[in-house]
């Protein structure tokens, strides 16, 4: 019985262990996978600028959420003037479909300048055989790699000097009516493998800007995108206030690394939260560690009494019992350790067969199955044993002090 006893109890330590190490894997493991898709998706010298205030200070120490200001292409002037602005760029982004023969599909149709996008996103706006033509024609389209194969299986929708129809449902005319753009597909884009932040994406189609302007007819862009001669903080901050300033505060400005930063503290919070949630099993453990030296203390009172005749001091009681529950918590914690690492696989294999994707900032990602590679630091086990055994020999002080408290004479005396 007092095995069955000890079992349960370490079972309880496994459990809560088990908890925490899946738990902080699985989040440290989505944060290096969210935080490399973004890296992929956008590059770190560059700001992206947007109509209207955003979230910020107002005037009497209140919060601004919004301002009537608007973007055109040509403001990308104004922007070029700037102190530490290598170039700018306008996007032009509307939400439509690509239509191949017969197949249709939900994407996002981005007006750009080719030359300029190209020597912004030197890395990411690349053909995948065929290369992006610099001066394109009125016609000319070029397709993310997950609008030609959506399902990585080898189904191909388009390829290269493809005829395609691009569909931009104008809810602005009166009726509403769907705008064709009828073009070819002049090259595919080398898969991104990330989310975009007003940089490529797998799942979005791109034009020239000077035929989105009459193909959406206006002048208005929804973001310009800022290459900055550096990418240190100084020339970040310095360019971000001087881009409000010459548009009165009427735009926003967000820089990549911010972005970054950001997501970094949110992950931050989350596995605090987590592990405080993990912890809680811990302490029920703890409280079972507890009962069982408090049993054991009632069965073993009349050997500790013999003992403490023969001449055991009243420390070596209280360390018998306290090594005790020490092993009790190491043994459950290393096998926690394991048993969490082997479950956050497990829940990471789920998650990859999973879909996803969506939108994320400025331009549309399609992100396909996440992977998601759990990421045990040595930190986290070493915190995780150091957290068990604490636990363990916490709750076990007060049994094993009423142990070493006990007087011979009266513990020789108990039935």
């Amino acid at each position: 019985m007092r095995k069955l006893r000890a079992g349960l109890t370490t079972l309880g330590v496994v459990i809560g262990i088990a908890a925490i190490v899946a738990l902080l894997s699985i989040t440290q493991g989505l944060q290096n996978t969210i935080t490399g898709q973004l890296q992929r998706g956008f590059a770190t010298d560059t700001l992206i600028v947007t109509a209207g205030r955003g979230f910020g200070a107002g005037a009497n120490g209140g919060v601004s959420t919004g301002g009537s200001g608007i973007l055109l292409i040509n403001d990308t002037q104004i922007i070029n003037g700037i102190e530490n602005v290598t170039m700018s760029t306008a996007v032009i982004q509307k939400v439509g479909y690509v239509r191949f023969g017969d197949r249709e599909r939900v994407t996002s149709i981005v007006g750009v300048d080719f030359a300029e996008y190209a020597s912004i996103y030197s890395s990411t706006f690349v053909g995948d055989s065929v290369q992006i033509p610099s001066n394109p024609g009125a016609d000319t389209v070029v397709v993310g790699k997950r609008v030609s194969d959506p399902w990585k299986n080898g189904t191909i929708l388009c390829s290269a000097n493809d005829a395609v129809e691009v569909i931009w449902p104008n809810a602005t005319a009166r009726p509403p009516k769907n705008e064709t753009y009828a073009g070819t597909v002049a090259s595919v884009l080398k898969e991104v493998g990330g989310f975009g932040i007003g940089g490529p994406s797998d799942s979005s189609v791109y034009i020239p800007i000077s035929q989105a302007q009459s193909f959406f007819g206006t002048d208005e862009c929804d973001t310009i995108i800022v290459k900055l001669k550096s990418d240190d903080k100084a020339t970040i901050d310095g360019t971000s206030k001087a881009i409000t300033s010459a548009f009165n505060g009427e735009v926003s400005v967000v820089s990549s690394t911010a972005v970054l930063s950001i997501l970094s503290s949110v992950f931050s919070i989350i596995e605090l939260f987590l592990a405080g949630i993990a912890a809680i099993s811990l302490l029920v453990a703890g409280i079972g560690i507890m009962n069982i030296m408090i049993v054991s203390l009632m069965e073993r009172t009349r050997e500790i009494g013999i003992l403490k005749a023969l001449g055991m001091k009243s420390r070596t009681v209280l360390l018998i019992f306290l090594c005790e529950s020490v092993i009790i918590g190491l043994m459950g914690a290393l096998i926690g350790v394991a048993s969490g690492w082997i479950l956050a696989n497990v829940v990471a294999v789920v998650f990859r067969g999973g879909g996803g994707g969506g939108f994320f900032g400025n331009q549309g990602a399609g992100t396909g199955g996440m992977t998601i590679t759990p990421v045990l630091t040595p930190t986290v086990t070493i915190l995780a044993l150091t957290f068990g055994i604490g636990i363990s020999a916490i709750f076990a002080i007060y049994p094993a002090w009423r142990a070493s408290k006990l007087k011979p004479v009266d513990a020789l005396r108990y039935e």
